[in-house]
């Protein structure tokens, strides 16, 4: 079975953006970090998106000024394949997309039993809760950003009980930025 995980960035006090649904504090540009991200960039697997994360992503990484900030990422971006798990969303014009209409949880358990290399969630937090609340995230990749929003979209609403997780290792950056990378606890 393919594995899922989760890569979000996220306010010291769990939002994911902040109250006008902006994430720009998020982004940083020093080498450290952008080293980090390449590389991340750079692993197999299929990307899974939300509506709104697809269509923001989609408007920026086919872009001459995304390969400015990050060539490297931007051709990973462009060339890796793409799921969009949106109701809504009509067509995919980023190369090497597929749109999933169905109900959430089945077309995520589809993906998860159908052959592929693994999953990642890019962003989407709308997905990410509700994959979490259904125990279909196998790992998350947490970016804690050195910053608290006060208020914003918090990343778990959708959880009712609590889903233990397993802490695997951490990275610190000169940023203030941590990754901290947890598995879904066998236990819980």
């Amino acid at each position: 079975m393919r594995k899922l995980t989760a890569f979000t960035q996220l306010s010291l006090d769990g939002f994911f953006t902040d109250a006008h649904g902006d994430m720009s504090w998020a982004h940083k540009h020093d080498d450290e970090w952008q080293q980090f991200a390449s590389s991340n960039a750079s692993g197999e697997g299929v990307m899974v998106f939300g509506r709104v994360t697809y269509e923001m992503m989609a408007s920026f990484w086919p872009t001459d000024a995304a390969k400015q900030v990050n060539a490297t990422v931007a051709e990973q971006m462009n060339q890796r394949p793409k799921v969009v798990l949106s109701r809504k969303l009509q067509s995919a014009t980023w190369q090497n997309t597929t749109v999933l209409r169905g109900e959430l949880v089945a077309e995520t358990r589809n993906l998860k039993e159908s052959e592929g290399p693994d999953l990642v969630i890019l962003g989407s937090g709308s997905i990410v809760s509700q994959l979490t609340a259904a125990r279909m995230i196998d790992g998350y990749q947490l970016v804690w950003n050195p910053l608290v929003l006060g208020q914003g979209r918090p990343l778990f609403p959708d959880v009712r009980e609590p889903v233990p997780l397993k802490l695997e290792k951490s990275r610190s950056f000169q940023n203030g930025n941590v990754v901290s990378w947890y598995a879904l606890s066998k236990k819980g």
